[in-house]
This record gives C-alpha cells, sequence and structure tokens, in this order.
C-alpha cells in the first residue's frame, strides 16, 4: 500500500506572515532571473535579423547557456548548501546583473557598427555562458531556502503557487522584451533587467532569511527527515542524494523535460513565429498570435503548476510520480497535435493554442520535479544538491536542443520542429511510472494509508 506521511505542525499568523514575506522577496528575484536570460530568446528573431545570423548561430546560444547553467546547478548545489540560500542567491543576482549590463553593450555596439566587431559571436556566446553560472544559483537557493520554511505536504501546492511569480518573469521576458524593444534599443533589453536585479539584491539583502530560525520564529519540522538546522558535512549530502534509486531516476525524467521544453516552449517559439508566419519580431508587442502564446504559455503554466501540485499532495498523498508521468503523456499528445497542426498549415492562432496546452503539461511536470521533488528527496539538508542534479540534468538535455535544433531548422524548415521531442516524452512517461509510490523513505509512517495524527 502507499506509504503515509506525517501531517504538518500547526503554524501561527506570526509565521505565515514572515513566510509569505520570504518566499515573495525570493519569487519574484527569481522572476526576475528568467526575464534576465530568456530576454535574448525572446528578441532573437531580431538580433538574427539584423546581424544576419542563421539559426544555427541563433541556437549556439540555446547551447552554451543551458550547458553552462546545467552543470553549474550541479556542481554549485552542494556549496548553497553549505554557505545557505540567501548568500548563494545573492551572489548569483550580482553575476547575472552584470552580464545582462555587459551582454546589452556589446550588443549595442555591435549593431551600431553594422556587426563588423571582430570575434563578436564568441564574444556574446562567452557573456551569455558567464549569465548561466550565475543563473544557476537561482534555482538551488530557492529550494534550500523554503526547504526549512514548508512542510512535505504543502510543498506540492507551494510549487503552484510559487509558479505564479515564476511565470511571471517569463511574461516579462517574452511580452516585456518586445515591448522595451518597441519603444528603445535593444541594449534596454538587457540593461534594465539588469537593473531590477541589483534593486531585489537589496531587497532580499535585508528583508529574506535562509530559515525560520534565523528570522527569529524557531525551527519548523518540515518531515523530510532531516532535523536539526546545521550545514551538513559534504560526504552526507552527496550519498543522500547520489545513492538514491529515485533521485537518480526523479534526474533522468528532468533530462526529458529538458528535451521537450527548451525544443517548444522555452526557446524556438518567436522564431517559429517569425519564420513560419512571417511575422515581424520588432512588432511582436502587438502582433496578436504572439501575444497569446507569451501570456498564455505562462498562464497555463501556473495552472499546471496549481494542478499538478494539488493532485500531487491531496490525492496522491505526497507522491509526485503520478502526475508527473501525465504531464508526460499529455506532452507526447500536444508535440504530435502540433507537428499534425504544421503538416496542415492551420495558421498561428491554432499553433498558439497548442503551445499554450503544451505549457500546462511541461511546467506542471517540471515543477513537480524542480521545485517539489528536489525538496523532498534531499530534505533541508541536501535540498540544493537534489535541486542542482534535478535541474542541472534537465539543461544539460537541453543543451542538446540549441545548436541541433537551430541546424535541423535551416536544413529541413520547420516540419520536424515538434515532433522531434516526442520520444522524449513517452521516455519521461515511462521513468515516471516507476516512481508511483515513491516518497521520502524516513518519513513513511505507515504502509497501511490509515489517517495520521497530526504532528504536535
Amino acid at each position: 500500500m502507499p506509504a503515509t506521511l506525517a501531517a504538518p505542525p500547526e503554524i501561527s499568523a506570526a509565521f505565515r506572515a514572515r513566510r509569505t514575506q520570504n518566499w515573495m522577496l525570493l519569487g519574484i528575484l527569481y522572476a526576475l532571473f528568467y526575464m534576465s536570460r530568456y530576454n535574448y530568446t525572446a528578441t532573437s528573431a531580431y538580433i538574427a535579423g539584423v546581424l544576419h545570423w542563421t539559426n544555427a548561430q541563433l541556437g549556439s546560444f540555446e547551447t552554451v547557456m543551458p550547458l553552462v547553467y546545467g552543470l553549474s546547478v550541479f556542481l554549485n548545489g552542494p556549496i548553497a548548501d553549505r554557505i545557505g540560500g540567501k548568500r548563494a542567491f545573492l551572489f548569483g543576482t550580482l553575476g547575472a546583473a552584470a552580464m545582462n549590463f555587459t551582454f546589452g553593450a556589446v550588443l549595442a555596439h555591435a549593431i551600431a557598427t553594422g556587426g563588423r566587431v571582430p570575434g563578436l559571436v564568441p564574444i556574446l556566446l562567452l557573456v551569455w555562458a558567464v549569465n548561466g553560472f550565475f543563473q544557476s544559483f537561482g534555482a538551488l537557493s530557492i529550494v534550500k531556502v523554503n526547504a526549512h520554511w514548508f512542510h512535505i505536504l504543502e510543498r506540492g501546492t507551494f510549487a503552484g503557487i510559487f509558479g505564479v511569480l515564476i511565470r511571471f518573469g517569463l511574461i516579462l521576458a517574452f511580452s516585456g522584451s518586445p515591448l522595451i524593444l518597441k519603444y528603445l534599443s535593444i541594449a534596454w533589453v538587457f540593461w534594465i533587467p539588469g537593473g531590477l536585479l541589483l534593486l531585489f539584491f537589496v531587497l532580499n539583502f535585508f528583508f529574506m532569511e535562509d530559515s525560520p530560525g534565523a528570522a527569529g520564529l524557531g525551527e519548523y519540522e518540515t518531515g523530510d527527515g532531516d532535523g536539526g538546522t546545521g550545514h551538513a558535512p559534504l560526504g552526507f549530502v552527496l550519498r543522500k542524494v547520489f545513492t538514491s534509486r529515485v533521485a537518480l531516476t526523479v534526474a533522468g525524467a528532468s533530462m526529458m523535460v529538458g528535451f521537450v521544453r527548451r525544443s517548444a516552449i522555452d526557446a524556438w517559439w518567436p522564431k517559429y513565429f517569425a519564420d513560419v508566419f512571417h511575422a515581424d519580431p520588432k512588432a511582436f508587442a502587438t502582433y496578436a498570435p504572439y501575444q497569446i502564446a507569451s501570456w498564455g504559455i505562462a498562464l497555463a503554466g501556473i495552472a499546471g503548476g496549481f494542478a499538478f501540485g494539488i493532485a500531487s499532495d491531496r490525492i496522491y498523498a505526497g507522491r509526485r510520480g503520478p502526475v508527473i508521468m501525465f504531464g508526460f503523456l499529455g506532452m507526447a499528445s500536444l508535440l504530435g497535435l502540433l507537428s499534425f497542426t504544421n503538416h496542415l498549415h492551420l495558421g498561428p492562432y491554432v499553433a498558439a493554442s497548442l503551445l499554450v496546452t503544451l505549457s500546462f503539461f511541461v511546467n506542471g511536470a517540471h515543477g513537480m520535479i524542480g521545485g517539489a521533488a528536489s525538496m523532498d528527496f534531499g530534505g533541508k539538508k541536501a535540498a540544493a544538491t537534489a535541486a542542482g542534479l534535478f535541474d542541472g540534468m534537465q539543461y544539460v538535455a537541453a543543451s542538446v536542443v540549441g545548436h541541433t535544433m537551430g541546424a535541423l531548422i535551416d536544413a529541413s524548415g520547420w516540419k520536424y520542429w515538434s515532433v522531434a521531442a516526442l520520444p522524449f516524452a513517452l521516455l519521461g512517461a515511462g521513468l515516471a511510472a516507476t516512481l508511483w509510490n515513491a516518497v521520502p523513505e524516513r518519513r513513511r509512517v505507515a504502509r497501511d494509508p490509515l489517517p495520521v495524527a497530526k504532528a504536535s
């Protein structure tokens, strides 16, 4: 029979208010991390047109960013577990701001000189790769901090709430960046996010804390089997994550999310609208199908996060495997439909609607893997390392999609764009199915699913 988990303890109104302040500040800052790395994707069609880049050249940026991000999030997880989420997040914020200011300045100079800058593409690739390194501290820090603030039976629902703020970052990137470009030069697409990062660096420095104990509220029993508040030895952290069959299976599922997510809703769809439907990239701010996709992808991601999170908490008693599997099956169906739509030339509004629906399944599964599961199977002491493994494997897989997809599009157009990721969605469903009854071992309180007494 499925395992049953101990209920969360009662919390005071003061604790709830302080926790809300904490994750709001964290969430808005992380939304700005999204804005400051997807601003390139949102304006890539414009950049390609101005500098006469091929899809393969564009895809090189979609390779170096996720590759460096993926390796960094994997390697930096134990560091964040050692130094704490707050310090790690603030360090990443400063670096991401600096790289956005630099990227915007170099790009503006290149456009002003007609692209006659020696070594332009390698220089920009290096800057964007370093941005990926600093960006990697965001996801690590969020799960590290919130593993101290949320009980295991709150984390699925919390992942849905937190997804609102994360998807806000996508709206800022995919709708905000074209709006900036409409009125200002391309440099401001990168400088404005850089400035906002610095503002929220200050707010988080003063008003966000690593744990309830650091905020003067005492420690909170989270139900994940990691008692205590001190930093764990590196050996403990690595053993907890890398000797777990469940954690490694979740990492494999995360890779499959990376293939699907980066091939469709995170990277190539703005260029798709420009190439297939002949939309002007500088007019994306007022092009209705693009805006439907931009807002819809974000809002459907929010809905998916809530639906998957609440279902995993309340229907499946804290188990993440079932909803992740359903998410992959939904992805496979939508990728097939999108390919079918392309062949029948049904137009941009149908394509936008399918991309929106695909986002529901992709982001629902992603939220469970990167948010709830990393806290569940990493615990308070190893949450960042687990997040590094799960998120890192997703982005390493995503890096394959960048240059490879660009070269495929250059060679054969867009007819294989969506269907190329379909086998990975099916493989992800198979991996998730093996996790159907998986919960953190040390918090199983019964094999018989009887009601569990509320924790004192």
